[in-house]
């Protein structure tokens, strides 16, 4: 039987040091690329963020909030560029290990309409899976009907990306063990919640109390709104700590690792 697609997202505070503009994490971008090479996945995307790459120069430039005035137009090209350095970073470490990755601009093949896809364009990232490369995409400044430009988030993508591939599976590798009841960085008391459903993400959304509550400021509230269409959609979701090593390589072979399991339920 042919294997299920994964859908891996590496998210920038895993491959970047988040405080310093343009500064890798090249060790832990390494041992993430062995990891994957080790794993032997079939059929894999990978997504990855930009954390101290693509955030602080979109920010300087307020590229999401779309086109405003000329200036914005050098910052929507930086902000591009420095994405494109970023990926190249995750592709060289990725040949090294004999992976044949290819890098796909976001930019180059997706249309939004106010931030969200419009125009999805999945032939080149469907001819390169047919014939086994592991397409390399990455949150990117697009061009947007209605604002002239916008930010695509990765995980936006990665939720798109898993509904039209019919993936089998998504595994977000963040800084964190998974989703908690409270941010795990400011309060010691925050629980990890090992398993969740849809009507659980929904809660989450909503804010809504009950068995399972959680605060979702932030970075983590966005990505619980883009998951909830490829869990609705069958796709079993799988948030794990990237930074500790062995995890990201367990997660993508199906073996036993902290975490936060998502289903439909």
């Amino acid at each position: 039987m042919k294997s299920k697609l994964i859908i891996l997202k590496l998210g920038g505070s895993v491959i970047t040091i988040k405080d310093k503009p343009l500064t890798p994490n090249v060790p832990a971008i390494k041992r993430l690329a062995k990891e994957i090479a080790d794993s032997r996945i079939s059929q894999l995307i990978l997504v990855h963020g930009g954390g101290s790459y693509g955030h602080p120069i979109a920010a300087e430039y307020k590229i999401a909030e779309g086109f405003r005035e000329k200036g914005q137009i050098i910052g929507f090209s930086k902000t591009h560029n420095a994405m494109v350095s970023l990926n190249m970073l995750i592709i060289e470490a990725l040949l090294d290990e004999g992976l044949p990755s290819i890098s796909m601009a976001p930019s180059s093949f997706i249309v939004t309409r106010h931030g969200r896809i419009r125009d999805f364009h999945r032939d080149p990232i469907e001819q390169a899976l047919k014939l086994g490369f592991i397409p390399v995409l990455y949150g990117d400044a697009v061009f947007d009907y209605e604002m002239g430009f916008a930010i695509l988030s990765g995980d936006q993508l990665v939720s798109r990306l898993a509904v039209e591939f019919n993936a089998g599976r998504i595994i977000i590798g963040v800084d964190v063990n998974g989703l908690y009841t409270a941010d795990p960085k400011t309060d010691e008391n925050a629980k990890l919640i090992p398993c969740a459903t849809l009507s659980d993400l929904k809660s989450f959304m909503g804010g809504v109390s009950g068995s399972k509550s959680i605060d979702v400021t932030g970075g983590m509230m966005g990505k619980i709104f883009e998951l909830i269409l490829p869990v609705m959609n069958g796709v079993e979701v799988f948030i794990v700590n990237a930074l500790k090593p062995g995890n990201i390589y367990k997660a993508l072979k199906g073996e036993e690792t902290v975490g936060t399991r998502i289903i439909k339920g």
